[in-house]
């Protein structure tokens, strides 16, 4: 029986892992090659990555084994985001997502700043080339990735600046480690930009609605410390930190067994996003979950019985 179920689950776990982005016809209308990334050695963060010098890049990628990390490389302008990186961001996300050799990215800005958010000098000069889509299943939002549903995890190292456009960035993110001078919140309430790249769908999910009104409403700064018992943080650590503890965190992450993990994320995803109901949610998460059990929990349960992690232990 439990073979049978695991024949017939098995097709629908796999098809899980292509998760929805925003339509099938996005790589076609912005003509983005399919890429892979280039192998870095440890420590290089030069940037050169499957970009080439760094210079003159917006976006600036590094393999580190199973992790990527993804750099907004606009320093001087607090790493705002134009068309350009928008594009750049996405396509690489894209690539990540769709790699079978990596397993956790990491977003970061370069600099001293995650991201200002959109770049309001672009908005403010180039309306004219400015193309929105409005249905947010045939294309991209301004700052790119923001509507992707991505299958893998991703770690958002938040130092100085990550505010309006910049905060959506990194509520994309499954977790945010955050400095502790860095600065959060809903800038873009001053000019009367909205938030639509997830911002008042992501920040309530997170931390409830009455705090993200709090934030969306006043626009106000928040620190790491308040964003921390927020549950907007999930670490905070020494300035000049974050993109460390990130990786760390990362590679922590990719070392265990990525079936069971990515059907955990998905579920919880499901659950919180998409389930119309307590028990449709149940049944997904069995759904996801039972194909684990032939697939890696019976390797691990045999690994258990020789002594590895016994006592809670890690390593």
């Amino acid at each position: 029986m439990a073979q049978k179920l695991f024949r017939t689950l098995t097709p629908i776990l796999r098809a899980s892992y292509q998760r929805k982005t925003f339509g099938p016809s996005i790589k076609a209308s912005l003509s983005l090659p399919v890429k892979s990334y280039s192998t870095m050695k440890e420590g290089d963060d030069t940037g050169t990555g499957m970009f080439g010098n760094a210079a003159g890049q917006t976006v600036v990628t590094v393999r580190r084994g199973s992790v990527v990390t993804v750099g907004i490389n606009r320093p001087e302008v607090r790493n705002a985001v134009n068309q350009e990186t928008a594009r750049r961001l996405l396509e690489d996300l894209e690539a990540f997502d769709s790699d079978p050799d990596l397993n956790v990215a990491v977003l970061h800005g370069k600099g001293g700043n995650f991201c200002a958010g959109y770049d309001l000098k672009e908005l403010a000069n180039h309306t004219a080339s400015l193309k929105l889509e409005q249905d947010v299943t045939k294309g991209p939002g301004p700052l790119g990735p923001s509507r992707l549903e991505l299958s893998k995890p991703l770690i958002a190292a938040v130092s100085g600046f990550a505010v309006a456009g910049g905060l959506e960035l990194a509520l994309l993110a499954d977790l945010r480690v955050v400095e502790e001078s860095a600065i959060m919140g809903v800038f873009c309430r001053r000019f009367g930009v909205p938030l639509i790249d997830g911002g008042t769908v992501r920040l309530p999910r997170l931390i409830g609605l009455s705090r993200a009104l709090d934030l969306i409403l006043t626009g106000r700064p928040i620190g790491a410390q308040e964003a921390l018992a927020y549950g907007l943080a999930n670490r905070v650590v020494p300035d000049g930190q974050a993109l460390q503890e990130a990786l760390q965190l990362a590679e922590q992450i990719s070392s265990f067994p990525q079936q069971c993990l990515r059907a955990d994320r998905s579920s919880a995803m499901h659950s919180c996003y998409d389930a119309p109901s307590f028990t449709q949610a149940m049944q997904y998460e069995v759904d996801y979950g039972l194909p684990v059990i032939q697939s890696e929990s019976v390797a691990g349960a045999t690994r258990f019985t020789t002594g590895a992690g016994r006592g809670g232990k890690f390593s």
